[in-house]
């Protein structure tokens, strides 16, 4: 299921916003792009996150800015400082020069670095805290965002299913699957092969006849197509994590839709077993949405 989710905050000097994108997918893959420093917050986000959702690409950012007077500090590099005043002095030495002044050295690159302020364990913690915080208040809106999603795919799922219903109710009570209409279906084929071949034996006739009727007999297909619709009715309503289930009942239907159309011996039957197959194919394509 797709979903989006930004949730931004600020704690300790710091602004920080995480951003979850989700696409479908047949599994859980989570991918995380975390700023240099903060690498250690992946693997507590992950395991929340594998618990929280089961299918997706899920993308997962982490922007993170320090901003104010104390975000930056100027820090001395003593090595690079005594190599420019050794530098400064033999040159004032050899050329007779001024002495450097003080702001002369210090403009030199590398004498002063600009650094980030460093924070004591009491602020990283707090800072840690509250970000793990926000990852959690970001997967609860990207729920929020794929429930939404959800609810309008639930309505397309049972329309979909109700049209199963419907074609299956429509094979149920075709004329030709009536016991009426199969029985001189046979004696009608029986007639033409003895007609065609007077010297086949009757009792072999009648046996070979029962068979084809049991074969042409598509009563279990039927019922099963009936119970898993309201399998996949009840998934529905009960909600959850139900994606994989609706995966397995698409199959199982397709499965019934073939055999159905196999053993069809009727125009109208074959008719709504190409539309069971077509109905049942935009259902499968619609559960891989699902969560």
């Amino acid at each position: 299921m797709t979903g989006f989710a930004a949730v931004s905050g600020s704690v300790a000097g710091f602004d920080w916003e995480w951003t979850l994108r989700a696409v479908n997918g047949k599994g859980l893959d989570l991918r995380f792009r975390l700023p240099p420093g903060f690498e250690r917050l992946e693997v507590a986000a992950r395991n929340l996150a594998g618990k929280r959702l089961s299918r997706g690409s899920v993308n997962v950012s982490l922007s993170v800015r320090r901003e104010g007077a104390d975000a930056q500090q100027l820090t001395l590099n003593r090595s690079a400082l005594d190599a420019v005043i050794a530098v400064a002095e033999e040159v004032a030495r050899t050329t007779g020069a001024k002495p450097a002044s003080v702001d002369g050295i210090l403009a030199v690159r590398g004498v002063m670095d600009l650094t980030d302020a460093t924070l004591n364990p009491e602020q990283e913690a707090e800072r840690d805290a509250a970000l793990e915080a926000g990852f959690a208040q970001a997967l609860d809106a990207l729920d929020t965002a794929r429930a939404s999603e959800g609810e309008k795919l639930a309505i397309i799922l049972g329309g979909q299913l109700d049209t199963v219903a419907t074609l299956t109710g429509e094979a149920e009570a075709l004329p030709c699957r009536t016991p009426e209409a199969i029985a001189a279906r046979l004696r009608e084929a029986v007639e033409q092969l003895v007609e065609a071949a007077p010297a086949l034996d009757p009792e072999r006739l009648h046996q070979e006849a029962v068979l084809a009727a049991a074969k042409a007999d598509i009563r279990e297909e039927l019922d099963r197509l009936a119970a898993h619709v309201e399998a996949a009715r009840t998934m529905l309503a009960n909600g959850g994590a139900v994606g994989r289930d609706l995966n397995f009942l698409a199959q199982e239907f397709n499965r019934e839709a073939n055999t159905l159309c196999s053993k069809s011996n009727d125009v109208a039957l074959t008719r709504i077993g190409l539309q069971l197959k077509s109905v049942i194919d935009q259902f499968r394509e619609q559960v891989q949405n699902v969560e």
